[in-house]
């Protein structure tokens, strides 16, 4: 893999040396933001959506408005591009193309598609462009799987659209990997208690709608709930100190009122230097969000429901709109450009992984 396993500074230099195409009249970015154009859809793509980065090269799902079930029997792309938006490879992976991570072990590229029911895992070698499909057995839950995370030498996956309401299933599961399955237990349950960061207050959780996740500078899980208008934060996750809060996301409406909002993809500023990578699957378009120096920890989010794309208050939960003109906003990366990429969680020794890696290189 040490081809790809390059600093991403390259591609930051080409973003400020302004080789990249010129900003897109309709779509417009609060200064001192400065937004373009990565990447248009290659040609027969559509709705591009979950972004991982791995070195120079950006990885992008085009879900090409397919069924999140599976249902339809129809393929996905993803799409791996160069640093200056021109096309690497695509890779074809079976249902509707979801989430998108970069095992930041083994370098391999995790892909999740159908996440309303029948999901299954495609691990893609990017070095050789190898394909290993995995699959889930029946889901606790009763629907499909969303997004990725990696922390430490664990594997977390969201357990998207829950067949109950209540919902007394799984909305977090640890993964690992057996032959071609993906085997999963329980982390955090849909009806879950937890700690309301807004109001103190203990809460019962009804999470609906478990979404996309990332982990926060902390190591912490953060999922979003994206139907609940939700961000769920949960510590320690697995272990007898799992802790969880929420907080609850809101923005002005169409009417000047604060008002929930449903957000998608969200980041966490992990340098002063960087930039955010964001897909928009109504205008079919991945745009590079620049400026100068960036706030770390700071929280960035796709408010799919703005539809804008904007910073998050982590005390207050409130959104405010950076980059407005868009349809459809969901995939969201920060792209720390300070030094070469490494684990965000740090708090594990590496070296226990080993069997995880085995497992997803035996292909």
């Amino acid at each position: 893999m040490k081809k790809l396993i390059t600093p991403v500074v390259a591609l930051a230099t080409l973003v400020a040396a302004g080789i990249l195409p010129a900003p897109v009249l309709g779509q417009t970015a609060t200064a001192p933001y400065e937004l373009k154009v990565f990447a248009n859809a290659p040609k027969g793509l559509s709705a591009p959506d979950s972004i991982a980065v791995l070195g120079d090269h950006v990885f992008v799902g085009y879900g090409d408005g397919h069924d999140p079930a599976g249902i339809d029997h129809l393929n996905s792309q993803v799409v791996e591009f160069e640093k200056n938006g021109s096309v690497v490879h695509i890779y074809t992976v079976p249902g509707h193309s979801d989430g998108l991570k970069v095992d930041p072990e083994t370098h391999l590229l995790w892909a999740l598609q159908n996440e309303d029911a029948n999901a299954n895992l495609v691990i893609i070698n990017p070095e050789t462009h190898h394909q290993k499909l995995y699959t889930f057995g029946p889901t606790q839950h009763g629907g499909g799987y969303d997004d990725i995370v990696f922390r430490g030498c664990k594997v977390y996956i969201s357990a998207s659209n829950p067949a109950n309401n209540p919902n007394l299933g799984p909305a977090i599961v640890s993964a690992t990997l057996e032959g071609n399955t993906v085997d999963v237990k329980p982390v955090l349950a849909g009806d879950a208690s937890a700690i309301d960061v807004t109001t103190d207050a203990t809460v019962t959780l009804n999470l609906q709608d478990p979404d996309s996740m990332m982990l926060d500078p902390e190591g912490n899980i953060v999922l979003d709930s994206q139907g609940d208008h939700l961000l769920i934060i949960v510590s320690n996750p697995g272990t007898s100190e799992q802790r969880v809060v929420q907080l609850p996301l809101t923005a002005l409406d169409a009417t000047g009122k604060v008002a929930p909002i449903e957000v998608d993809d969200t980041a966490f500023v992990t340098s002063t230097e960087g930039f955010i990578l964001f897909a928009d699957k109504g205008l079919n378009t991945v745009y590079t969000l620049k400026k100068k120096a960036w706030a770390p920890g700071a929280a960035y989010t796709a408010a799919d429901g703005g539809p804008f794309v904007g910073t998050i208050d982590l005390t207050t939960g409130f959104i405010t709109p950076i980059v407005t003109g868009l349809k459809n906003p969901g995939g969201l990366v920060f792209v720390n450009t300070s030094k070469p990429d490494r684990d965000d969680s740090r708090d594990e020794d590496r070296a226990g992984c080993r069997e995880r890696d085995r497992d997803s290189e035996s292909h």
